[in-house]
């Protein structure tokens, strides 16, 4: 018995059927895992892992290149139950981060030898040499390159090159992934993956990789909230919005609403992020109390659209939702806020 929400990031979307079909397989997937007795964090992760397999997002195999034509991945995943945190960065030869990140994650249980205290995150050369000690393949930076991947690259450095200022360019979507999951016992996980912004410099650490920024989980006695988020890295890390987000709805008595004003306060209207901008961000929340079985399933973005998905156990298909501001000409300026109640 649980719940498994995803989405396929943040921005403006040209064919959703791309993501329909892609959002419904990993529902489906993950969902069945809980149901064969399966953590919410063993959820949360398959279903990422899903995700990024796919040439249509960018995370893992068809990340966005850098600037220098690289690759370089990041993911993040929180887990409830042990409260433990794992993310890797800067990553070229992992086909799964998510599951580089997920290793990290179950590390912070134990101690090293000699006490040595285990790595939240890790990156680049670092990263990779953990993934292959614990059992993870790892494969050549080219085997990471989608087609479409290398096409975006090639159209942005012409654009680039054309223009000479990256203001002057439309930016497409912001398509990277991310997960949140519930399971029997009451436990909720969140993850994120990305390949980060295009033409990105060589070493740029995104909102996956960032505790407290690009997902979030906890329990307190029978509250369980979880949050995962998409949209303009540098702005999610300064406000930490996942953490915020889910520490808000702890305490209140209308998730949406408290939602809105979170996304209002704390990032659209934040004296933390520079005046005058277009603020591009979203997330998906999963609000719980183990005590009555019910809960809500929230979206938030200030972009054009967002797409995502969702399917528990009761639930015989998966649903897929593309979530739209109802004026694109207010993207970066406005949120919008949906959701629906859920029983489990």
């Amino acid at each position: 018995m649980g719940l498994v929400v995803v989405h396929t990031g943040a921005g403006n979307f040209v064919n959703e059927e791309n993501y329909k079909v892609l959002c419904k397989k990993a529902c489906r997937v993950a969902t069945e895992l809980l149901d064969a007795g399966g953590s919410a964090v063993d959820a949360c992760e398959k279903a990422i892992t899903i995700l990024e397999d796919s040439c249509h997002t960018n995370a893992g195999f068809g990340s966005n290149l850098t600037w220098d034509r690289k690759v370089e991945c990041e993911a993040g995943i929180m887990d409830s139950k042990s409260t433990n945190f794992g993310a890797c960065t800067c990553v070229s030869n992992v086909k799964n981060p998510i599951s580089l990140a997920r290793k990290i994650c179950d590390k912070q249980s134990s101690l090293f030898h000699f006490g040595r205290i285990p790595p939240i995150l890790l990156s680049s050369d670092g990263a990779s040499e953990f993934a292959k000690e614990t059992g993870i393949t790892l494969v050549t930076m080219d085997q990471l390159i989608s087609k479409k991947a290398s096409n975006t690259y090639n159209y942005y450095r012409s654009k680039i090159n054309e223009f000479e200022r990256m203001n002057l360019i439309e930016v497409g979507p912001l398509d990277t992934v991310g997960a949140i999951a519930i399971d029997n016992d009451g436990n909720v996980a969140a993850g994120c993956s990305s390949g980060g912004i295009v033409l990105k410099l060589s070493g740029r650490v995104g909102q996956a990789a960032c505790y407290g920024a690009g997902c979030w989980s906890q329990k307190v006695d029978n509250h369980s909230t979880a949050v995962c988020t998409t949209g303009n890295g540098e702005y999610l890390i300064k406000t930490l919005l996942a953490r915020e987000i889910s520490c808000e709805l702890l305490n209140c008595d209308c998730p949406t609403t408290k939602l809105n004003q979170v996304f209002n306060e704390k990032f659209l209207k934040s004296p933390l992020l520079p005046p005058s901008q277009e603020y591009y961000g979203g997330c998906l929340v999963i609000d719980y109390n183990s005590d009555t079985n019910r809960g809500d399933l929230l979206w938030a973005h200030t972009t054009k659209m967002l797409c995502l998905a969702y399917k528990s156990s009761k639930m015989k298909t998966s649903k897929f939702i593309a979530s739209s501001l109802p004026d694109p000409n207010q993207a970066g300026n406005k949120v919008i806020v949906s959701g629906i109640p859920f029983s489990l």
